[in-house]
């Protein structure tokens, strides 16, 4: 997709170009884990003293975008300081297996790190965990860290990321509610599955879906709660919340649609029900509640940097102020029609931060592909590519029933989405499809014995 974001005032100076070593920072005594304090040199230069020294790279947020940026500065051959700051415990993991594999105990903690201490090393990036940054001084381009500790900077980085929007009803905080977000989250659900016989997760969203399925192969009683009169009803078409409707149901989840809920029902401080405003009432010794993310903006707009939704972003990631980009859940896009974008996938992090690398080293890199996602939930994996916002129509290719077949989305005649369940090679043909622009008709997109690769150019 092509669309710009508002002219975001002059490009990141071109002076942050390779200019030998530079700072290196120690990470926080006290807060460290395995991962922190790496890429240490002898030549570690005191923060806010006064020195030939660059400041070099600081990027905020030690996920998949802040390694991304960190990681592709180095790729394009910045050599000065760049300084990773994690506001958790723990060093960049990955988070999809979270509600996964994580969950049934597939897989294991040490398989989540994305990076070893000794690689991000060998690059000379410096990991500080536990690192929580509270503010911006734009002026002084400085930023400042939970314990009072001020960095400097020459370039920002802003990849913040999401938290948990809250369920905002009284028992919300007592033991046995719990959101996911993180790695800790994810080990408090794993941990609580151990003993919980009834789980309730509220939301039938991607994430409520797919731990529903993981408590359910753990042999769990499950119910979903559903406000909407589908599941996922955000993000896919009436027949593929159907088709998911009853596969869980045919895997023994009690999926409830349009359940308001209305009362957390907690005792000595552990939940023990939900009651929806109809009178209904069930029991849960583990509630998981998934009814959305908001962005981690707070920094950025009090720091005076334009926020809409998100850290408003261009294409190449740079934010209003010139010295600073964003990538990831915390950022958002103006389209042509004047809504605002933002995605929350791996894709968009990967590509977002290596605009906003680039935008660092005063470089073009417009991220303009095609969004994909993706989600496991039983033996059906889901690839979605394309956003089905304002579609118009839907075509079938395949059977449902066969637990295997494509959703294709059009407004009037152009393609805008495809949804591909157990397709793989599908979803990658429609890939291709939305990236050249090519457009089969709805009748052809349904004729599975058409082969659509031979529409391609």
């Amino acid at each position: 997709m092509s669309a710009e974001g508002p002219p975001l005032g002059a490009r990141a100076p071109s002076g942050l170009s390779p200019a030998g070593p530079g700072l290196r920072i120690q990470g926080r005594t006290g807060q460290r884990d395995d991962a922190s304090g790496i890429g240490l040199s002898s030549d570690t230069h005191a923060v806010g003293s006064v020195g030939a020294i660059p400041a070099g790279m600081v990027i905020v947020g030690a996920g998949l975008a802040g390694l991304t940026v960190a990681e592709a500065l180095r790729a394009e051959g910045f050599e000065g300081a760049v300084t990773l700051l994690g506001d958790e415990a723990h060093g960049p993991y990955h988070r999809p297996p979270l509600s996964k594999g994580f969950l049934l105990g597939d897989t294991q903690q040490q398989q989540l790190h994305m990076r070893a201490p000794e690689l991000l090393a060998k690059k000379a990036i410096t990991l500080q965990v536990g690192a929580a940054v509270t503010s911006i001084d734009r002026a002084a381009k400085r930023v400042t860290l939970a314990d009072g500790t001020t960095l400097a900077y020459d370039g920002l980085a802003l990849c913040t990321g999401s938290r948990l929007r809250a369920l905002p009803l009284p028992g919300a905080d007592a033991s046995g509610v719990v959101g996911l977000r993180t790695l800790d989250h994810a080990q408090s659900i794993a941990a609580a599955l151990e003993t919980a016989q009834h789980v309730v997760v509220i939301g039938g969203g991607f994430i409520g879906l797919e731990v529903a399925a993981a408590a359910r192969k753990k042999g769990k009683n499950v119910t979903v709660l559903e406000a909407a009169d589908r599941l996922m009803a955000r993000v896919v078409a009436p027949a593929v919340s159907q088709f998911y409707l009853e596969l869980h149901r045919e895997h023994g989840v009690d999926v409830v649609l349009g359940a308001m809920v209305s009362e957390l029902v907690v005792q000595d401080g552990h939940i023990q029900a939900v009651k929806t405003r109809d009178g209904r009432e069930f029991p849960a010794d583990l509630l998981v509640v998934g009814i959305g993310i908001l962005p981690n903006a707070e920094i950025a707009q009090d720091a005076g940097i334009e926020c809409q939704a998100g850290i408003v972003v261009d294409a190449c990631s740079r934010s209003s102020d010139p010295f600073v980009v964003a990538a990831g859940d915390c950022t958002a896009r103006r389209m042509l029609d004047g809504s605002w974008r933002r995605l929350e996938s791996v894709q968009n992090a990967v590509e977002q931060a290596k605009s906003a690398a680039s935008a660092l080293l005063g470089r073009d890199r417009p991220f303009t592909a095609e969004p994909w996602f993706w989600s496991d939930q039983y033996d059906v994996k889901l690839q979605i590519v394309g956003l089905t916002a304002g579609f118009d129509r839907v075509v079938t290719r395949g059977q449902p029933a066969d637990k295997k077949f494509s959703a294709f989305y059009y407004r009037g005649e152009k393609l805008i989405a495809v949804d591909s369940l157990n397709q793989p090679a599908e979803h990658m043909l429609a890939r291709k499809l939305l990236a050249q622009g090519v457009s089969p008709t709805p009748e052809q997109a349904s004729d599975v014995g058409l082969a659509l690769n031979t529409l391609l150019a």
